[in-house]
């Protein structure tokens, strides 16, 4: 019997688990991936919202800046990567009252780091930005990080502190009675006296298990741009449009390790799990780019790929124990989610002590997890080729040659207390396959050692199989290109 069981593993389950490793709560995590953070979380912007955009009537808006402010101690415990770079949201017009009023509802939020500034301190924060830039709205907390490492950190030091993960574990069913909930999947059963539905995109459909039929989630799709490491160097903050009611608008930001990410577009004709992505929409994305920053090399692009977020029918998070008592509902989590997820654990957390969560203090709470690997410059070729050619389970050998990842690097990552049966999951963990050549080099020597460590065969075909994307390839988006310079 379970105090609590938390259904979804992303980055907004994840928490919620970690915040309840800090009592002695028996807590069990359910995901039907194959490991956790798979949805949403391993697919978005990665940025660390200022909190300035969401109004301050919406619990999003009350949500994000309480978030924002701990991740800097979050990444201190964690090491999941983490950056205050600050952001700006640009404005070519001369009109600045939209700015006034982000700044306006961003100080009811709570935010003190807040300025609107004019086209000579904008060049000198943004130097590469496009001429005709003339407002800024600048918030100085803002950053990134990398959401899918921060959701296996989480995961990670709450299975330290007694959390027990289920992955492959597919919800089909929700009883209750009594005071107990069955939670019924295609593994197994099991029982525990509160349930959170932190299923994301799905969030609806196990809502509906125990009768509560409030909302629906209505998937937003976006396409992303991302090019190869260094090239998001030129850029020191993440950089808004002005946004409308689809969103933020196409973003141009560096990520945590240096590349230069650009999107997302938004598309409300989304199917939950279609992560595809479409070459006029990726086009589209890199013409809206080229007019804040127009010094894009497309043949340094390196992957396409699209997230799915859970936006709701009430187009706000959805925070709440429902009309079945012990019953919390933790949906429509789109963003500014990441950003908010600290601050929704704690607020679920709170929901769960109202309702009779009998909360007896951790002693034994260890809130440190040590990183797997860290942001480092990558040495010459010509240096480190000795150590890509030492042979298996060499001292020193170098897996992955674009990332520089180690053999031990991944040997670590695999005994971590989560069963990585992916090449996917150790590149989200260690970064090996996400260089220039996206792991045709590394991914045979990738399955080399998780065979030897793991003792069993590893499918090299899963990953393609279980992910059923199709993704925009270079030589299409440059002949694309060139077909609408010659229009």
């Amino acid at each position: 019997m379970y105090d609590v069981i938390i259904i979804g593993a992303g980055i907004v389950g994840t928490s919620i688990a970690r915040e309840l490793s800090k009592s002695k709560a028996k807590v069990l995590i359910l995901e039907k991936g194959i490991d956790v953070s798979m949805g949403a979380t391993k697919a978005n912007s990665a940025i660390v919202h200022g909190g300035y955009a969401e109004k301050h009537e919406a619990l999003k808006g009350r949500l994000c800046y309480k978030g924002r402010i701990q991740f800097k101690e979050l990444d201190r415990q964690l090491n999941f990567g983490f950056e205050e770079t600050g952001s700006l949201v640009i404005t070519k017009e001369d009109d600045k009252e939209p700015l006034e009023k982000l700044m306006a509802n961003g100080i009811k939020n709570g935010l003190d780091d807040l300025s609107i500034i004019g086209p000579e301190e904008i060049r000198k924060i943004e130097p590469e930005l496009t001429d005709d830039v003339k407002w800024a709205l600048y918030c100085k907390g803002a950053g990134i990080c990398s959401p899918y490492e921060m959701a296996i950190a989480m995961a990670e030091n709450a299975i330290k502190n007694g959390v027990t993960l289920e992955l492959e574990n597919k919800v089909t069913d929700i009883e209750k009675t009594g005071d107990v909930f069955k939670v019924t999947t295609d593994k197994g059963a099991y029982e525990g006296r509160y349930v959170v539905n932190a299923a994301g995109v799905y969030a609806d459909s196990i809502s509906r298990m125990v009768g509560v039929d409030t909302f629906k989630i209505l998937p937003r799709s976006g396409e992303y741009i991302l090019f190869t490491r260094g090239t998001g160097d030129p850029i020191n903050t993440v950089i808004f449009q002005l946004p409308t009611k689809l969103g933020k608008g196409v973003l141009v930001a560096s990520t945590y390790y240096g590349n230069l990410l650009i999107g997302p577009d938004a598309n409300d004709d989304a199917d939950r799990e279609d992560t595809s992505t479409h070459i006029e929409r990726v086009a589209n994305i890199f013409e809206q780019t080229k007019e804040l920053y127009d010094k894009i090399n497309p043949k340094q692009f390196i992957r396409s790929f699209t997230g799915i977020r859970a936006r709701s029918s009430t187009d706000d998070f959805i925070i709440e124990e429902t009309e079945v008592k012990g019953f919390v509902n933790v949906a429509g989590i789109q963003s500014p989610g990441l950003t908010s997820s600290p601050a929704i654990a704690e607020m679920v957390t709170g929901i769960l002590k109202e309702s009779g969560l009998e909360w007896e203090e951790n002693k034994d709470f260890d809130p440190y997890r040590k990183p797997i690997v860290t942001k480092k410059p990558l040495k010459p070729l010509k240096d480190v080729k000795k150590f890509i050619e030492l042979p298996l389970g060499s001292e020193d050998r170098i897996v992955c040659r674009c990332e520089q990842v180690r053999e031990d690097e991944i040997v670590d990552a695999l005994h971590r207390g989560i069963k990585v049966k992916t090449v996917d999951g150790v590149k989200r963990r260690t970064r090996a396959g996400m260089g220039w050549c996206q792991g045709e080099f590394c991914k045979p020597r990738v399955i080399e050692v998780m065979e030897r460590e793991y003792g069993e065969k590893i499918d090299p075909g899963f990953d393609i199989e279980h992910s059923g994307v199709n993704r925009v390839q270079k030589s299409d988006l440059l002949d694309y290109l060139k077909s609408l310079e010659e229009e």
